[in-house]
């Protein structure tokens, strides 16, 4: 996956005081992982904002949207992470 172009946004909550931060960006896809219904093709990639040179994790549209009514949904607090 090319990363070079990509433009990271970190959340403005974040502050600049070194706080554990992710950020974001919106990268092309490769050809399977076109949606047939919009034709979209891309991939909504998070890193470290402490370690830009680190892992990636990459997520469909799709998987994005679900990670962001579970968020609004209050669905990873510790509480409900922990059982």
């Amino acid at each position: 996956m090319d990363l070079s172009s990509a433009r990271w946004v970190k959340s403005t909550a974040s502050g600049d005081g070194g706080a554990s931060c992710v950020e974001v960006a919106v990268v092309p896809g490769d050809a399977a992982l076109t949606d047939h219904k919009t034709g979209e093709n891309e991939l909504f990639v998070v890193r470290d904002s402490k370690d830009p040179h680190g892992p990636v994790l990459a997520f469909t549209p799709d998987e994005w949207q679900a990670f962001l009514i579970g968020m609004q949904q209050d669905e990873f607090t510790p509480e409900r992470l922990r059982g």
